[in-house]
């Protein structure tokens, strides 16, 4: 078997379809165009089922926090009648420390299911904890492989603390440096071992993250009497967003919008040498929200359920250093510890409650564990050690990523930046244009963009026209 970079990437197609057990060409329309719905519905679980899936192995219905205390802060801080209450959806309480564990559940689930000996997930973050665990319960065994050094072999604290998660679990752990290793690996050792590929982007890992929107509803209105008016959703590949959108909606809570964040990255590359032990962040940012949102089927599988352009309403992103004001705002204020994957979300939904009425509800969908690595102190030591500025100011003006981190030095200063929706479904199209070269679509693809970017079949002729001319 030809093992080199070549060879192996020619293979990944048959590869991939023999490591998930999915033959993503029954979903295939024309061109572009896909049957999403059918793809994520021929599953052959409710939403019931994957909740005693679930059950077994200790995932889900975590406890709905109200954050009191911020609340009344927030008020301090707002005009008359505004100060939305926030809650947040404390995932922690999760086997493994994260929402990532619903999302493995169901993927390791079908691996014992399908016969599969082991699993395999290329990833940096905490769906790697997740997939060790959920093997461990299941009696499987796992590999993960972590996209974790630059080339002076420097790793980054927080995802060095996850290999430590990982090898505790039981998993053998895998690091490369990066760049398009990551990849070639993956492949790799799926053809080589024949194990499962849990993959982040897969109809099954998209589908135990329902149950978490699902149980937000559900709580919210025990709570309060009715759905939340918004959930907020730190945004990285999509899947989170994906899922929790998918879920409210099937508690039947259709007018609760979902707003995804992000921490502020741009400008910085995340393939680069050079640039990727610049950020303090290894998920939740726009190195991977925004290159997501308008290409989703650059995963590592075929067709990508994750598609945030179909579920999510408003885009906002905060700076790094927002984030690490609110983790500590968050101990001291709560008494909850916690990383700062979630807190990105708590960043944007404090900002977002001052702008909204006192009777309305926010929750924010996850939080996440935390230890050495992720804490503010490590990654701003790291930080400083990289040659990263830190000081004190408004984070919204001064924050540059890359080069300075701002610590906000009261909570008024904490914002968020809007990107709209509009610059999003535009890049969508023009990625299509780009990859494709072409900027023709029949009108299968047409129905197929309208549904991917929530607009109807005549604005999508138009902006693809607008973009056609503004290309010539």
């Amino acid at each position: 078997m030809d093992k080199s970079y070549k060879a192996v990437m020619e293979r990944q197609i048959e590869i991939i379809k023999k490591s998930v057990g999915l033959d993503y060409t029954k979903y295939e329309i024309e061109g572009i165009a896909f049957d999403y719905e059918k793809m994520m519905n021929e599953l052959g679980f409710s939403i019931e089922e994957i909740k005693r899936i679930q059950k077994e192995t200790g995932v889900g219905d975590t406890p709905l926090v109200e954050l009191k205390n911020i609340n009344k802060l927030i008020k301090k801080f707002s005009d008359k009648g505004k100060g939305a209450r926030i809650f947040v959806k404390d995932e922690q309480t999760n086997p493994s420390g994260s929402f990532k564990d619903r999302r493995a559940s169901i993927s390791v689930y079908m691996a014992k299911k399908l016969g599969y000996e082991g699993v395999i997930a290329a990833t940096s973050g905490n769906y790697g904890a997740a997939v060790a665990s959920q093997a461990a319960k299941r009696g499987l065994k796992s590999i993960i492989i972590q996209e974790c050094f630059d080339s002076r072999g420097v790793g980054q604290p927080e995802i060095l603390e996850k290999e430590r998660a990982c090898a505790g679990y039981g998993s053998e752990v895998i690091q490369v440096s990066v760049g398009p290793e990551l990849f070639y690996y993956t492949l790799l050792l799926l053809e080589e071992t024949g194990f499962f590929n849990a993959s982040l982007y897969s109809p099954f890992g998209i589908a135990g993250i329902e149950t978490l929107g699902l149980e937000i509803a559900n709580q919210t209105k025990e709570l309060t009497g009715k759905f939340p008016n918004v959930v907020v959703s730190t945004h990285a590949g999509g899947g989170l967003t994906t899922g929790t959108a998918r879920g409210l909606k099937k508690a039947g809570a259709y007018s609760t919008k979902v707003i995804g964040a992000s921490v502020d990255l741009r400008g910085l590359h995340m393939a680069s040498d050079k640039d990727f032990n610049r950020k303090s962040f290894t998920t939740g940012h726009t190195g991977f929200g925004i290159p997501f949102a308008v290409f989703p089927d650059r995963s590592d599988v075929p067709r990508n359920a994750a598609r945030v352009l179909r579920y999510m309403d408003r885009y906002v992103l905060v700076t790094q250093g927002e984030v690490f004001y609110m983790t500590e705002l968050l101990a001291k204020l709560e008494g909850l510890q916690r990383g700062p994957a979630g807190n990105t979300s708590l960043v944007a939904a404090f900002a977002l409650a001052r702008e909204m009425k006192e009777d309305e509800i926010i929750v924010v969908n996850e939080t996440e564990y935390t230890g050495a690595g992720k804490l503010p102190s490590a990654q701003l030591t790291f930080a400083k050690e990289n040659g990263i500025q830190v000081i004190s100011g408004d984070p919204i003006k001064d924050d540059k990523p890359g080069e300075r981190i701002v610590i906000p030095e009261d909570p008024s200063q904490i914002g968020y930046i809007e990107i709209p929706m509009s610059q999003l479904k535009e890049s969508y199209i023009n990625q299509l244009i780009k990859r494709l070269g072409k900027s023709d679509f029949t009108q299968k693809e047409i129905e197929f963009i309208s549904e991917e970017i929530r607009e109807d079949e005549d604005s999508v002729k138009n902006l693809i026209k607008k973009l056609r001319e503004e290309s010539l």
